[in-house]
């Protein structure tokens, strides 16, 4: 790799002095505070997986227009706002970008409740998309600022927690409250006016996010790591986002590890969401359970059994790490990819629900192993300097490929290759089976490029 790329990335960073670490109790309750604002970023944005029957039936749509609204309305500005929210997270407050983020996305679920046509619901997904681009990028930043590589990997899997906590009360909570709301006539309020049930849910989920939003202010934020020692706590004046061409050169000097990170965990991400959304309407079509049962039988599972693949996730990572494998956080994404892929194709398949619950169990327990050490894997080989635009590139085509695609992906399948919503079980297999062993074949091809860039990130770390 071009030395002068990371002369450039890094900004003269062996210039620090011995770095002294945040005081531990000020890390940890920092990643409290972010797992509770994960937890609210993916209820609101998995509330919808729920509300696809009534929404369908109100505004008459497909299964592959309630897909773009799940999905492609989300990311699609999340690309656009994405990387010009990131340039100023590598120079400004990042707390302050990530409490405006969530009073932003929190205020957008809101408005969903008051759209009256698809074109306005999309809107309103829209702007979810946009909150939500403020908050990766600032947080994974600021972790890598809390606590040292080693312990990155368990802190990324706690701050998941949030992630796993979020789905499973989207489902748990969110079911119980469609229940309801679907179970009493329209409701009027002042102002707004009449709300279907389903639009009211938008407004239960959504407002109290702004309470998590002031939250933020209780965070204090870490000195910068990776800037010389005489501007790692400078303001942003004196410290400026690093030109977009030498993040670019650096990436392209590095892309035999950059590329099948991207774009593995891209795929990865497709065979998971692509799946997992249409779960509540797979069990409500094929076993005619209602949205309430369906609701909290998988969030029992995600809130039982991804929490267990988070920590043993970060566990392995560190047992490998001190083992002297320098592709340890890879390595566990490598295993948790081959893992998934046929429970991921046999769940659907299954003649019962309770079968069917249970492979899925296995399923989130496999696949929750990864996303720990992979996101402290693209931490511990991007230079501080650069880390909040390369987060955000990340995160574009983690959520462009995975959450935008994915659940299109099946319905296009359901609606024009099977051809009947009931044979949605066959799409979701078949998702998994044409895209499975794609995605470990990419993961695998970049182990030893990650291993080789961890160690040479060792000598401007």
């Amino acid at each position: 790799m071009s030395n002068r790329v990371i002369d450039t990335a890094v900004d003269s960073a062996p210039q620090l002095g011995p770095q002294v670490w945040p005081n531990r109790i000020h890390a940890w309750y920092a990643v409290g505070v972010f797992a509770i604002a994960l937890m609210f970023n993916f209820l609101d944005r998995q509330i919808l997986t729920l509300l696809v029957t009534p929404i369908k039936a109100d505004l008459q749509i497909s299964d592959t227009q309630m897909s773009v609204l799940i999905g492609f309305a989300f990311v699609s500005f999340y690309v656009l706002a994405g990387i010009p929210i990131s340039r100023l997270v590598d120079v400004y407050s990042r707390r302050l970008i990530i409490g405006v983020g969530i009073a932003s996305w929190s205020v957008m679920t809101a408005l969903c409740g008051m759209a009256q046509s698809y074109w306005q619901l999309f809107a309103a997904r829209v702007g979810v998309g946009v909150g939500e681009s403020c908050n990766g990028p600032a947080t994974y930043s600021m972790l890598s600022d809390l606590f040292p590589k080693e312990k990155l990997p368990r802190a990324i899997a706690v701050l998941n927690f949030g992630f796993m906590f979020g789905s499973g009360m989207a489902l748990i909570v969110g079911g119980a409250v469609v229940e309801m709301a679907l179970s009493n006539p329209d409701v009027t309020l002042p102002i707004v006016g009449s709300l279907r049930p389903w639009q009211l849910t938008f407004f239960i989920v959504g407002l109290p996010g702004l309470l998590v939003a002031a939250l933020m202010a209780t965070v204090r934020e870490p000195v910068r790591r990776g800037y010389p020692a005489s501007m790692a706590g400078a303001g942003p004046r004196m410290r400026k986002a690093l030109p977009v061409q030498a993040i670019i050169d650096f990436l392209y000097a590095d892309r035999r590890a950059y590329g099948p990170m991207f774009i593995g965990t891209g795929l990865k991400a497709l065979l998971a969401f692509g799946t997992s959304v249409w779960v509540p309407t797979f069990l409500q079509r094929k076993f005619g359970w209602s949205l309430g049962d369906a609701g909290v039988a998988i969030g029992i599972i995600l809130l039982t059994f991804a929490p267990l693949g988070l920590v043993c996730g970060g566990v392995l990572a560190e047992h490998f790490a001190k083992r002297g494998h320098a592709d340890a956080n890879w390595r566990v994404v490598l295993i948790a990819t081959v893992a998934v892929v046929p429970f991921s194709i046999l769940f659907p398949l299954m003649p019962t629900a309770e079968a069917a619950l249970a492979l899925m169990a296995v399923n989130t327990f496999l696949g929750s192993l990864g996303p720990g050490p992979q996101n402290a894997a693209l931490q511990t080989i991007t230079p501080n300097p650069m880390r909040g635009q390369v987060t955000a590139l990340f995160l574009v085509v983690f959520n462009l490929i995975g959450f935008g695609l994915g659940p299109t992906f099946v319905a296009l399948l359901t609606d024009y290759v099977f051809g009947a919503e009931s044979l949605l079980p066959y799409s979701m297999a078949l998702t998994s089976a044409i895209l499975g062993p794609i995605a470990v074949w990419v993961v695998w091809y970049g182990l030893k490029p990650y291993g080789e860039s961890v160690i040479r990130a060792r000598s401007w770390a």
